[in-house]
């Protein structure tokens, strides 16, 4: 069988797994009473209505954008599934959710580092010093915040989850019949996976943030922000090329990401290989009316 590698994307959420395609993004869900629930949108991304979008670094940022916006459906989806009626989610209350999230991460891995670092610039008249310290701290931080979630016994089956949706994706690129047989036996190490890509934006972003040097701490921190979207587009292109290439440099590079990955992956069983194949066939389309 062959299969063209960077089709397929996913992320796990509650008790499940979404996948996007092509044409379909799909979710299912492992309900309580055993039974899997799936859900499948049709794919719209703006980057089909304005073709400039698809331009190298524009891509990155467009898609991180849809990522999240299909992200947050997935995540509400499965949370309505996997919970009882009564502590099921609205809309508004997972948007908030998501919305406090990101500002605690923002705020965790933007502001904090550069704030910290702002001692060091005062003690210090080398600017490439205080770049190293700030990406030091933001790395830290980052492996620090995986070592600690990946400790919760709710995370750690989340983690399975993505262990799944891994070993799925690479069944298929392997030209594997997708059964849970095959699945199981492939590594829950992906080369596009999102762990890398955060791992990337990280240490790009002490590349990229060192270009911009200004005293002001407020100032330096809004340039930080105004930055991401450069960082983002950069860190994207990188594990898009990982994705579709197997050159020993690449390879080589892509290592940390995946080493990483053994904090936010974790071996799935069975059913939840099953969930994830559910999800895959749904999301190429396998069993949909048209």
């Amino acid at each position: 069988m062959s299969v063209q590698r960077g089709v397929y994307g996913g992320q796990a959420v509650i008790e499940g797994v979404m996948m996007r395609g092509p044409k379909w993004m799909a979710i299912a869900v492992r309900r309580p009473d055993g039974e899997i629930a799936i859900h499948r949108e049709e794919i719209r991304s703006v980057m089909q209505r304005y073709p400039v979008l698809r331009l190298p670094l524009l891509r990155g940022v467009v898609t991180m954008v849809e990522a999240l916006s299909y992200g947050i459906s997935a995540l509400m989806f499965s949370a309505n599934q996997a919970m009882p009626d009564e502590e099921q989610l609205s809309k508004g209350e997972m948007t908030v959710t998501t919305a406090v999230g990101f500002i605690v991460a923002i705020g965790l891995f933007v502001v904090v580092p550069t704030l910290l670092t702002n001692y060091v610039k005062a003690l210090s008249a080398s600017p490439l010093l205080t770049h190293l310290v700030e990406g030091g701290l933001r790395l830290a931080l980052f492996i620090g915040y995986l070592l600690a979630i990946s400790m919760m016994k709710d995370i750690q089956r989340v983690f399975q989850y993505h262990g799944a949706e891994h070993k799925v994706i690479n069944t298929y690129e392997a030209g594997d019949e997708l059964t849970v047989e095959n699945a199981r036996r492939h590594s829950r190490e992906h080369k596009r996976c999102g762990t890398s890509f955060l791992l990337y934006v990280v240490v790009i972003s002490i590349v990229i943030f060192s270009l911009v040097n200004v005293d002001n701490v407020w100032l330096r921190i809004l340039l930080r922000f105004a930055m991401l979207p450069v960082v983002a587009g950069v860190a994207y292109e990188f594990i898009r090329l990982a994705g579709r290439t197997d050159n020993a440099l690449v390879n080589a590079l892509s290592r940390p990401g995946m080493w990483l990955q053994g904090l936010t992956t974790r071996e799935p069983d069975d059913s939840q290989l099953e969930v994830a194949i559910a999800s895959f066939e749904t999301a190429r389309g396998h069993g949909l009316p048209g």
